[in-house]
């Protein structure tokens, strides 16, 4: 986040925190007064020359900011169209983007002097990086994570646990991030006077889009500048980020919204079918609603209950998506894409051998609609991708439900190389 917001960025939300018809606030009038402090408390700080050298020290000491861009070059030479080029935001500390809103937050509950911070998590690289910001700041943590989650993703469990957070597992409904984020809000009600809900994406009531677009808005603004060095100048035409509840794409978009000529691409998950309850793929299939505070569009049942949604990506298994997100696809401004498990899987292995990155199956999205694209435009264009975080999540799972698409992977591998 910089002290300038970009011409785009200082015209959302508008005064009720709307963004066009999306937004608002709709959690009890009992959390209104919170909610109010919180924003009165950010917009103070956010054009606080004190309050940025302390959120430059801490990207800087200990997220590790800048990440780089980087081109695939063999991804690009196997295409044979245009160049793909990614942001790595799985080389931030704890391997993913969400640590860019975290740290913020953690700054933001220290200066109104709340002692804990309050979460939601699916993938449980949210619930890292917020348990990691808590305990450099010297703050309590308590990560909301699906009991589904919870046992697919061990691994970073056991890392939020170690960093001192306490993990709670929803058990109702599907047991994931919906729920997850249900039962953190009902923990914040109760806490709310000594905690600060943290919240996982660009999702939830006016400040919460807002603040997380803002904090995040330091992975576009870097990726452009980066880019323009990189190529003489020349802006990406095309723009690419996976999508659910929106922090990764919205921290993307916000260095290119007032770029007319690059195409803004928001990829969904497909899941197993276009059939209600195997996707999570909610522009493509969502209609106008109110979810987790916030006027949007959300995948529903006939009687307009939250779907059921299902996705490889445990951080894409949500029915909504955030209100700005929302406005902007009602604008026409983002082109949405779809992509199933069996191309993300693919594409995991593909990029792991191909680049020597292993992404996250999150990431799998982007990357996999990103190769498509690249194959049907000429070599001339430049297709930027937000590779999002990091897969060492997703290892144990993938070999385990997906071994016979790794022996595949390693059967095309052997014959590509007998081929040289």
């Amino acid at each position: 986040m910089q002290r300038e917001l970009l011409p785009y960025l200082s015209k959302f939300p508008n005064r009720e925190g709307y963004y066009g018809r999306f937004g608002g606030n709709h959690y009890p009038r009992e959390v209104w007064p919170a909610l109010e402090e919180l924003e009165s408390t950010y917009r103070a700080l956010r054009d606080s020359s004190d309050f940025q050298l302390a959120l430059e020290k801490v990207r800087i000491g200990l997220q590790g900011r800048p990440t780089p861009i980087q081109l695939l070059e063999n991804s690009t030479n196997e295409v044979g169209g245009a160049r793909i080029f990614v942001k790595r935001e799985d080389l931030n500390h704890t391997g993913a983007h969400k640590i860019n809103h975290c740290v913020g937050f953690a700054l933001l509950a220290r200066q109104m002097g709340k002692r804990k911070l309050i979460a939601e998590t699916g993938a449980g690289q949210h619930g890292v990086a917020l348990a990691s910001a808590a305990a450099y700041f010297g703050l309590e943590c308590e990560i909301h994570m699906g009991a589904i989650d919870v046992e697919k993703q061990n691994s970073n469990v056991g890392r939020m646990r170690l960093l001192g957070a306490r993990v709670v597992a929803a058990t109702a409904g599907q047991s994931a991030l919906k729920e997850a984020s249900d039962s953190a809000f009902n923990a914040y009600v109760e806490q709310r006077e000594y905690a600060l809900y943290a919240i996982g994406s660009a999702i939830g009531p006016h400040p919460f889009p807002m603040i997380v677009r803002d904090f995040q808005s330091v992975v576009g603004q870097e990726a452009r500048r980066q880019y323009l060095s990189l190529n003489g100048g020349v802006l990406p035409d095309h723009v690419v980020a996976c999508l659910a509840g929106g922090s990764n794409a919205m921290g993307m978009y916000s260095g290119f919204l007032d770029d007319a000529d690059v195409i803004l691409h928001a990829v969904e998950p497909l899941g197993k079918s276009g059939e209600v309850g195997q996707h999570a793929a909610t522009l493509s299939f969502g209609r106008p609603g109110t979810l987790h505070g916030a006027q949007s569009i959300v995948l529903q049942q006939e009687d307009g209950a939250p779907a059921q949604v299902s996705s490889v990506a445990s951080g894409l298994v949500y029915p909504g998506v955030g209100p700005e997100i929302a406005m902007l696809h009602d604008l026409g401004r983002i082109h949405v894409a779809t992509v199933p498990n069996d191309e993300v899987i693919a594409t995991f292995f593909r990029i792991s051998r191909s680049e020597g990155i292993i992404p996250a199956l999150e990431s799998c999205h982007a990357l996999a609609f990103a190769i498509k694209l690249a194959a049907r435009r000429p070599s001339t264009e430049g297709i930027l991708v937000n590779l999002s975080g990091r897969g060492d999540k997703d290892v144990d799972y993938v070999l385990s439900n997906h071994a016979d698409d790794f022996d595949r992977s390693l059967e095309v591998v052997a014959g590509q190389q007998a081929s040289l």
